[in-house]
C-alpha cells in the first residue's frame, strides 16, 4: 500500500495505492494516527486507487473512523471503485462512511 498525502486548506487527502488487506493495514493505521495527531480537522481518503479489501482492511477503516470520531475530526471517503464499494455494500458499512464518488466531491463537502 502506497500512501500519499495533499493538503488542500483546512482539508488532508490521503491517496491510497494498492490493496487495503492485511498486510498493509498496520503501515496505514500508523499513518493515519500519525496525521491524525497533526491536529488535521478534515479528512479524505482518495480510494481511487484501492482495488480490494479485505476484512482486516474493513477493520482498518471503522479504526479510522472511530479514531477521527474521538479525536473530533471530520472523514470522508472518495473514488471507491465498483469491487471496493460493492464490499462496503455487502458487509452493511456502506451507510458507517460518508462516501463520495469524486474525490473534488469529497473536499468540497467540507465547506
Amino acid at each position: 500500500m502506497k500512501v500519499k498525502i495533499q493538503d488542500y486548506n483546512d482539508v488532508t487527502v490521503i491517496e491510497m495505492q494498492g490493496e487495503l488487506d492485511s498486510d498493509a493495514s498496520e503501515i496505514f493505521e500508523k499513518n493515519i494516527a500519525d496525521i491524525i495527531s497533526q491536529n488535521k480537522s478534515n479528512i479524505v481518503l482518495d480510494m481511487s486507487g484501492v482495488g480490494f479489501i479485505d476484512s482486516r482492511g474493513l477493520s482498518v477503516l471503522l479504526w479510522v473512523r472511530d479514531y477521527c470520531v474521538q479525536n473530533r475530526r471530520e472523514l470522508r471517503l472518495a473514488g471507491l471503485d465498483e469491487n471496493c464499494k460493492r464490499i462496503l455494500e455487502i458487509t452493511r458499512l456502506d451507510s458507517e462512511f460518508d462516501l463520495h464518488s469524486e474525490l473534488a466531491e469529497a473536499v468540497k463537502s467540507f465547506a
